[in-house]
């Protein structure tokens, strides 16, 4: 995400100087938060790599939004709906701020400049939020295993400034995000290998057609 908002800066003056924040550290695979308890929590991560996952009533596990350092998450942006638990997850070792969007124009005291910053950069960072989300919906609509792909290669490209970025997903997860079948999924990777689409190394990947 290419925002102005500086997450380190942020951190480092501002997380001990207001009661009503938290940070936490989480291991991988930790669960960082549940949805379902319906907190009207936000939340921000300053390090590291997650996913939103799904788990519907038949255990079956699906990945929503996948998070990475300055994006932020949390029940304030989703309506629950159905049963279906949705569960951040950490995929290597994270640290997460944690807000009630309820405190937002509540000052724990008058000069709190956590407050006063955040309220200054929170309307960026959710519009960052919406621009991701946009991106996913494009993403999902698409309608060949090669188009999403090559969108997804595309925007990862865009967003590292690079022709050569690293996959944050093992190719199981990568299908699961996709929402494709994992061996098509694969037989698309081998053709655009094959056709001089892309070059792959473990999980970089090196865009040709751009």
């Amino acid at each position: 995400m290419d925002i102005n908002f500086n997450i380190e800066e942020f951190i480092t003056n501002f997380e001990n100087s207001c009661h009503r924040i938290q940070k936490k550290s989480f291991s991988k695979n930790e669960v960082i938060t549940s949805y379902i308890k319906k907190r009207n929590q936000f939340c921000i991560l300053a390090n590291g790599n997650a996913d939103l996952v799904r788990y519907d009533l038949n255990g079956n596990r699906t990945i929503v939004e996948h998070f990475s350092k300055n994006d932020v998450f949390g029940e304030v942006f989703y309506t629950i709906t159905t049963n279906n638990e949705l569960l951040v997850e950490a995929r290597e070792k994270c640290d997460v701020l944690f807000y009630s969007y309820n405190d937002i124009h509540n000052k724990c005291r008058n000069n709190c400049k956590f407050h006063q910053k955040l309220s200054e950069d929170l309307p960026e960072l959710i519009l960052s939020k919406v621009t991701d989300l946009n991106m996913r919906i494009e993403l999902l609509t698409k309608r060949s295993t090669r188009d999403k792909l090559i969108g997804y290669f595309t925007m990862l490209s865009t967003r590292t400034l690079s022709k050569t970025f690293s996959l944050p997903f093992s190719l199981t997860d990568l299908a699961d995000y996709l929402s494709v079948d994992r061996s098509a999924m694969m037989r698309e990777l081998k053709l655009l290998k094959e056709e001089g689409f892309i070059e792959k190394n473990g999980n970089k990947i090196t865009l040709l057609y751009k």
